[in-house]
């Protein structure tokens, strides 16, 4: 239902408050506006930047370190795994307000740790349009982690172990094992881990959205798409223009997801 609605409300101008009557067709003028709309594609250009900081940086280290779990512990396995797990699971709202303490301009631990470490100015992690973005990710890629480790864990525990032996036993070493018996092994699991990577980050919402008190930030610089949708139709009250983005960024979702689909397709001629 909510979501035919939204696709025939792309197709009208409506003032909410002057009720259902007041809907009037403007057929493609909404998709028009959306696409003539700088604001729509700086929100556009900033999610995919937040997408990849976030989602690449996350499946290059979750496999080596469900790897590395899956070879090295034994008894403390579970706990070592809920532990990484436990960002996930963990209200966003509690972790925004976390994360915004942390990168506090004068008191954060952030800006403590680095002028420890390195001396410097403190870093206006929230407030320059230039650090917006990287903060984010940061939580981003914090958060998500985890389940991607829990993911590959799963993945890794289907290998069969007589595999390894046989390697071992024709002089593989540990990271010709990983190159050539691990890794094409967990490619089902990492299309699956990229493909709601691509989802998830070009939806992303939550953390921007408190980081920045729903307004993007500085310059708009931590506006993603949704952000952007949502502000059209709740601050702007132009609920046919943002109903117009909401399918256009459903177009985008499902193209990316496609061409993940393809770029991880067996080869013609591979085995």
């Amino acid at each position: 239902g909510p979501l035919l609605f939204s696709l025939y409300l792309a197709f009208q101008t409506w003032e909410p408050t002057a009720g259902l009557q007041a809907m009037e067709y403007v057929g493609l003028g909404n998709f028009a506006f959306a696409l003539d709309d700088e604001w729509f594609w700086k929100s556009l250009g900033n999610t995919g930047w937040l997408a990849l900081a976030s989602g690449v940086p996350q499946h290059l280290v979750a496999i080596p370190l469900a790897v590395f779990i899956h070879t090295s512990f034994r008894h403390l396995r579970d706990g070592v795994i809920g532990a990484y797990f436990l960002p996930y699971i963990t209200s966003t709202v509690a972790i925004a307000i976390l994360f915004s303490s942390l990168f506090s301009t004068d008191y954060g631990l952030v800006n403590v740790a680095l002028g420890a470490l390195f001396g410097g100015e403190p870093i206006d992690w929230l407030g320059a349009p230039e650090n917006i973005k990287p903060a984010i990710a940061i939580i981003v890629f914090w958060r998500y982690v985890g389940f991607n480790v829990v993911l590959y864990l799963a993945a890794l525990q289907t290998i069969p172990k007589d595999l390894y032996e046989a390697a071992t036993m024709d002089g593989a070493g540990r990271l010709q094992q990983f190159f050539h018996i691990t890794l094409p092994s967990l490619k089902p699991m990492i299309f699956f881990g990229v493909t709601l990577s691509v989802i998830g980050g070009l939806q992303l919402f939550e953390e921007p959205f408190i980081l920045t008190g729903g307004r993007g930030g500085s310059d708009q610089a931590g506006m993603t798409t949704a952000i952007y949708l949502y502000r059209m139709a709740f601050d702007f009250n132009d609920f046919g223009a943002a109903s117009a983005m909401s399918w256009l960024l459903f177009v985008v979702v499902a193209l990316l997801t496609w061409m993940t689909n393809r770029a991880f397709a067996p080869r013609k001629g591979s085995a």
